[in-house]
Order: structure tokens, then sequence, then C-alpha cells
């Protein structure tokens, strides 16, 4: 289990038990445009945290979003994930997202090595300049990994990847006293950008005693928005059934200490 965590973290929902993304064509090419090096963009998961957190090598950061028809994100959720990223990087040019529909990979369960296959066959902005690239896909199905009791609602991997379970999040927000959908897919998506940004000590210094020996790279902070597993009865439904979980001071210090906000 804690190899698994290496490679990828997942924001999961444990059943009445826990609970642990315009149209574009992609970066413009042109005789005196930069070369585009995909490699920037297949680093280790953690390995641009600071590249995202801070403008010392990128002012700017695209969010590319690809959804299958009928798995597309909120408005509101977008919204929200637009300004928690304002909220905790430097960014003086500016965050922008850009979506596009792609056709059904006909795959689900997803394992994470399909999630990189449909990451090379359609991402189309990577990293160039002083601009950034984050690439998300809204997978019209689930995890693998789903059990009975125990749904995966997304996956951080690689440096600037992250893969959402849309079919997971629509199956679980129509549950009875279940979150909006709206509040599902922000806790999921800043969850998992925490993981891009380093968290908990998965790229990103720790400057506290804080990381869950038990889950690596989450936190024992209560209420924190990375921690592992969050109670899934009155409790979670209370906290955030009108607002996300929101981020601990501790993985904030850890952030501005890597050149966050």
């Amino acid at each position: 289990m804690k190899n698994l965590y290496k490679l990828f973290y997942t924001l999961c929902l444990f059943v009445a038990v826990t609970s642990c993304s315009s149209d574009s064509n992609g970066n413009d090419i042109t005789d005196d445009a930069p070369v585009i090096d995909k490699s920037l963009n297949q680093r280790g998961l953690g390995e641009s945290a600071h590249d995202l957190l801070s403008d010392d090598e990128y002012t700017s950061m695209n969010i590319e979003v690809l959804y299958v028809s009928g798995f597309q994100p909120t408005t509101t959720a977008m919204e929200n994930f637009k300004a928690f990223l304002e909220e905790r990087t430097f960014k003086p040019d500016g965050i922008a997202i850009t979506y596009r529909e792609v056709e059904s990979s006909g795959l689900s369960s997803f394992e994470i090595e399909e999630v990189y296959d449909i990451e090379k066959e359609e991402r189309s902005y990577y990293s160039v300049g002083d601009e950034i690239s984050v690439y998300i896909y809204f997978a019209d199905g689930s995890n693998e990994g789903d059990t009975d009791e125990r749904f995966i609602l997304g996956s951080a991997y690689r440096n600037t990847s992250m893969v959402i379970y849309g079919e997971t999040i629509n199956k679980f927000a129509n549950r009875v006293n279940a979150p909006s959908k709206s509040v599902i897919e922000t806790a999921v998506l800043n969850h998992e950008f925490g993981h891009l940004f380093g968290l908990v000590n998965v790229g990103t210094e720790l400057q506290s005693d804080h990381e869950d020996e038990e889950n690596d790279g989450h936190c024992t902070e209560e209420n924190c928005l990375m921690r592992a597993s969050l109670e899934f009865g009155s409790g979670i439904i209370n906290q955030v059934r009108g607002t996300p979980p929101e981020m601990g001071p501790e993985c904030i210090a850890d952030l501005r200490a890597n050149g966050g906000k």
C-alpha cells in the first residue's frame, strides 16, 4: 500500500465509514515558437510543486480540462477550484482554464496505466515558456480499486496530471443526504491538486510534523482538506454539504515555504 501511494494519491469516500475540469487545439506551433518538451510534464508526483506554487519559472498557468459527454464538471466547482488555485499560487499573468469534450475511451473501470495512455493520446497543452500546464481528465467511469464500500473519486499522478472519476461522483452525488455534486467535485479537485503541490511531504518539505504515518501523502490535522479520510455520516455531511473542506494551517505553512501563498 505504501508503494502504491508513492505512485499516485487518491481521494476516497468510504460509504458509511470514512472518506479519504473553450475548445482548443493545444500549444500553438509557429516557426519562432519555443520547442515543446513533453518530458517537463512527465515527471514524478510533486516534482513540479515549486513551479506550480511560485512565479520563479512560470508566471501563468493553464488548466486543460478534458471530459466525456455527460461528465463535464459543474461551473460552480470550477469557479471554486480556480479561486483555490489563485489563493495559493503566485501567477501574476493569470490562471486560464480550457475545456474540450473528448470521445469515450470505452474503458471502465480504469487502471491507472490506462489513464496514462489516454493522456498520451488526448493531452494538447504542455508547459512551455513561462506558462505551466496541468491536465485534468473527467472520465466516464470508475477506478478499478472500487469496492462495495470504498469509492475512489480522483487520482493525482505525475507532476501535472489528474483524473477525476465522473461516473463515481455522479452516483455518489445522487445518494440520499450526500453533498451536492459541485461540493464533491470541488473537494476532489482541491485535494488532488494539493498532491500536485507536493502535499503532504511529497515534494514539498514539511515545516511541522503533520504527515499521517499510516497514509503517506496525507495530513493529520483535523478537518484538513488533505486528510486521508473523513467520517462519512452526519459529521462529513454537516462539514461539506455547503462548503468543501479547507486546507489546514500546517499544510498552508508547507506551501508558503515552497513558494506559495
